[in-house]
């Protein structure tokens, strides 16, 4: 008989259904509506299945949805099944990194789990004109989202080239916003970019080749704010769902979202809390929206650059904001972040990133 374990990430709760959203054929033919609210809360189930070839011990290491935030997301139940073999929930982390560890014994059939998660979300817009009160970091907070990460040190020119971005700004949200503007007029995405990137940015900064996908120029982002003495983070996620404002390149626009990982950035201003921001989403923008290679000035452009400093759609999930991850039981080295599944065989650690050979599929329903 198959053996089954149950883990729990929060309490599913009570989950309303979607709001309407504004129907983008209300608008003039040259209008281009991007304009995230909060509204109601969507829930969302998200199935990840491995099958691993059997190659002596193997074990694998899946995201599970931990992020939580009270205004925007509510990780739910965490169910999982597997006919040999076993598996537990490892947390750790301030933001509540978690990942199922799931083990095989040596065997001739493959190595085979499917996990159920699910999570609620809705959508984020930070008023940046009105400050309010907000619940303030801690020290130790503080401390840890201003410290350097190894790809992300916040010194030499890091720290150089954030000085110059700020330079003569007089408040926090200046040099957030600086930082933003910059990241988006001087990067590019590369399409060409493995999986959504290493987030090397002092490389991007030495050859000044600052192209990549998203945890290339979001992480440009954080590590830039951090050496700004802003506190900041990558989030990393998953698209779970296609955008109410009709952008193909902002959302899943299938069941199947193996290949549609994403990480997000947040910078922590003082009298408006964690700001959500998305400079490599404008740039995905240019590259990929309909009918393709936009200009900064075309209005699908200006308006998602207007609203990715302070708001996002939250058709994603958030998994984690970890880095230099190092994995329970694993001989090998520790991992950047953690946004795709990782597994080890008797032959070493599987691509992540070629989900086709590894062998996994992650799929996506909204309940």
């Amino acid at each position: 008989m198959p053996m089954t374990r149950r883990g729990l990430l929060g309490q599913a709760g009570t989950f309303a259904l979607v709001a309407a959203t504004p129907a983008l054929a209300q608008a003039p033919a040259t209008a281009a509506i991007f304009a995230p609210r909060p509204g109601a809360w969507r829930r969302y189930e998200i199935k990840t299945a491995l099958e691993i070839a059997p190659k002596g011990p193997t074990q694998a290491w899946i995201p599970l949805p931990a992020f939580s935030a009270a205004d925007w997301i509510k990780p739910g139940a965490t169910t999982w099944k597997m006919p040999a073999g076993k598996a537990a929930i490892v947390k750790s982390g301030p933001a509540g990194l978690a990942m199922l560890h799931a083990t095989w014994a040596p065997q001739t059939a493959p190595a085979t789990i499917e996990i159920t998660s699910l999570f609620q979300g809705r959508d984020r817009f930070v008023d940046l004109t009105t400050k309010r009160k907000v619940v303030a970091l801690t020290a130790a907070q503080r401390r840890i989202y201003t410290s350097p990460t190894t790809l992300q040190p916040t010194d030499g020119l890091v720290k150089e080239t954030a000085d110059k971005i700020v330079a003569g700004a007089k408040t926090d949200i200046d040099k957030a916003r600086r930082i933003y503007e910059w990241v988006v007029d001087n990067t590019f995405r590369d399409p060409k970019t493995r999986g959504c990137g290493t987030g090397d940015i002092v490389s991007m900064l030495k050859t000044g080749n600052l192209s990549g996908k998203c945890a290339d120029l979001n992480a440009l982002y954080v590590g830039l704010a951090r050496a700004a003495g802003l506190p900041a983070r990558d989030v990393y996620g998953i698209r779970v769902g296609p955008s109410a404002f009709g952008y193909k390149s902002l959302g899943a626009n299938a069941a199947l979202i193996t290949k549609a990982q994403h990480c997000r950035a947040e910078v922590y201003l003082d009298g408006f809390g964690w700001v959500p921001v998305d400079p490599a989403d404008v740039r995905k923008v240019v590259l990929e929206e309909p009918p393709g290679k936009l200009a900064l000035d075309d209005p699908k452009v200006k308006a998602a650059r207007a609203a990715l400093f302070g708001a996002w759609e939250t058709n994603w999930l958030a998994y984690n904001d970890g880095h230099d991850i190092a994995l329970p039981g694993s001989k090998g080295p520790k991992i950047p972040f953690l946004m795709y599944p990782q597994a080890e065989t008797a032959d070493g650690r599987l691509d992540s990133l070629d989900p086709d050979t590894f062998k996994y599929t992650i799929t996506t329903r909204q309940i």
